[in-house]
């Protein structure tokens, strides 16, 4: 039994859906005028309500603490707190790790953020929350690094300055397919092998979605493209953006929402360098995303269906498939936090496709 998820539900709908969960509407939510450099442009987001965030850890605040403490399923012994029994956790699954929270704030956990070590890296594939002082859950991961099960360190430390870009987030959010993991992993690091001046010394020979990332002519390639945006950050907090949407050359591809800008803030080098790497790896047709076409991208939240996962008093996640994309809102409900969290939307067309290869299906 899967005591992290307690209830769910699956419906249709085709009425407000983004009035009934939470979701931004075209009253909340404003487009400000694009950011580009070379492929890659962003949207700022602004307006909609402000909320005390402050008490949410981020996943690389707990990790380097040492109050959040992941293994593999069969590495929990010694970890649990007394009475908790962990026969559920008893062999190491590519699928599912064993997160425990030891802090006394709520955790709060995206989808995209990679975890490294253990026997294999992996990719988290939904956004949550977990709970202060929390008993051990499952958490619902992907592999990102497929040619090993050696076991590395017996605790996962997390990637701090990236988490995987939106081509590899769409198969493990939307599709929840490991095999489609895989192939834009492989995509992926075949599009940074090509597109880096010389070979990957770090990345050679390996499956690592991490380890290519990291490596040091990746890296610079990278920064070269995020270091035109990081540097906004401080105006992006002066306009109260709390978000933005994303497009690679001229494509509108994914959009980043947060209930304040103290969020959008501590993550943003994660995100500004998961669309950077994107942008490095996606070829395709040429577009002309505008800021009318952004924003009426930002307005489209509701759908035609709706599947609702709750944690009683501590999480729901809403997961809203429309004409062409989808929505995933997770709204917290531990005290205090009663509200919409992240908002992230992707274009989706129910098929997944190479980001370096486009027409090229991954199936």
């Amino acid at each position: 039994m899967n005591h992290s998820i307690l209830a769910s539900l699956a419906f249709v709908l085709s009425g407000a859906v983004a009035a009934f969960s939470g979701g931004p509407s075209n009253e909340s939510f404003h487009v400000l005028s694009p950011i580009t450099h070379g492929n890659l442009t962003i949207f700022p987001v602004v307006g909609g309500p402000e909320y005390d965030t402050s008490r949410f850890l981020t996943l690389d605040e707990g990790v380097r603490s040492g109050s959040v403490i992941i293994t593999e399923a069969g590495s929990l012994q010694g970890l649990v707190r007394r009475g908790t029994s962990v026969s559920r956790h008893a062999g190491a699954e590519v699928n599912r790790l064993v997160l425990v929270n030891n802090s006394d704030r709520p955790l709060l956990l995206l989808a995209g953020e990679i975890v490294t070590g253990g026997k294999q890296d992996r990719v988290i594939g939904a956004d949550r929350v977990v709970p202060p002082k929390s008993d051990p859950i499952d958490l619902s991961v992907f592999c990102v690094e497929p040619g090993r099960w050696v076991e590395r360190t017996a605790q996962f430390g997390s990637m701090k300055s990236q988490m995987a870009q939106p081509s590899v987030r769409v198969p493990a959010m939307a599709a929840r397919d490991q095999q489609e993991v895989w192939n834009r992993v492989a995509a992926a690091n075949q599009a940074v092998e090509v597109t880096s001046a010389a070979p990957l010394v770090a990345g050679r020979g390996t499956t690592s979605y991490a380890a290519t990332m990291a490596a040091p002519q990746v890296q610079e390639k990278i920064d070269s493209v995020a270091g035109n945006y990081e540097g906004i950050l401080r105006e992006l907090r002066k306009a109260g953006a709390k978000g933005v949407v994303v497009a690679i050359n001229g494509n509108l591809v994914w959009a980043d929402l947060f209930a304040s800008d103290d969020l959008l803030t501590r993550y943003w080098q994660k995100l500004i360098r998961s669309y950077a790497a994107e942008s490095l790896t996606t070829v395709s047709a040429k577009g002309e995303a505008t800021q009318k076409s952004a924003q009426a991208f930002l307005d489209r939240m509701s759908g035609n269906r709706e599947v609702i996962e709750t944690e009683p008093g501590i999480f729901r996640r809403v997961e809203v498939s429309g004409d062409g994309y989808k929505v995933f809102t997770l709204t917290a409900l531990t005290p205090k936090t009663d509200f919409n969290v992240h908002v992230a939307k992707m274009t989706w067309q129910g098929e997944v496709r190479s980001p370096f290869s486009p027409g090229v299906m991954l199936r």
